[in-house]
This record gives C-alpha cells, sequence and structure tokens, in this order.
C-alpha cells in the first residue's frame, strides 16, 4: 500500500481530493504543499473544505502525515483558500507545490 507521503503527492500532481482521517476525525481536503518541517516530519498544507473540525471550515490546516489514516483520493472540483495575505510556515522543504511544479507547466 503506498505511503500517505505518495498519495499525497498524487493527490496534487492528479489535482484529486484526499478524503481521510486525521487527529481521529474524518476530513476532506485538496492538498497544495507536500514536503517536510522543520523537524523533518512529512507534512502537507492543505485547503479543508469539508468534514470535521475544531473551527470553522473551509480554512488552510497544516497536517502531519504520521498523523493520517485511512486516505483515499477522488476525483471532484478543486478548492483552494483565498488570498494568501502570509507566507506559509507549515513545509519549510517544500517537494511539491501545485502552483509552481503543476499549474505553471500548462
Amino acid at each position: 500500500m503506498p505511503s500517505a507521503y505518495a498519495l499525497f503527492r498524487k493527490a496534487i500532481l492528479t489535482e484529486q481530493q484526499v478524503v481521510c482521517n486525521y487527529d481521529g476525525r474524518p476530513r476532506e481536503l485538496c492538498p497544495h504543499i507536500i514536503g517536510h518541517n522543520r523537524s523533518g516530519e512529512e507534512v502537507v498544507l492543505a485547503w479543508q473544505f469539508a468534514g470535521a473540525s475544531s473551527g470553522r471550515l473551509p480554512q488552510w490546516r497544516c497536517l502531519r502525515l504520521a498523523n493520517v489514516s485511512d486516505i483515499s483520493l477522488r476525483k471532484g472540483r478543486w478548492h483552494e483558500g483565498g488570498s494568501h495575505r502570509s507566507e506559509q510556515t507549515c513545509v519549510s522543504e517544500i517537494d511539491l507545490d501545485i502552483n509552481i511544479h503543476v499549474r505553471k507547466r500548462r
């Protein structure tokens, strides 16, 4: 079975939604940036548009992939947040960014 990292990376490359559990809550997300944080953990910056949350939805989420389970990809409308007022601090070592590596190729 592919790793969480491989599945989220594939979702970015193919612009598919991710349905998963994170910290015991069901999430529906569109991942935008994947890589590693300053501690070397695998992380993803994603726009959560549905599912359960401790705060309002939709919103940006920084997920530690070690805490993600029951991952599946699905086709559907691509969701993204509004303007970025500040630089993201979730992913310090970027492997893949949908806006740079995927969409700029078109």
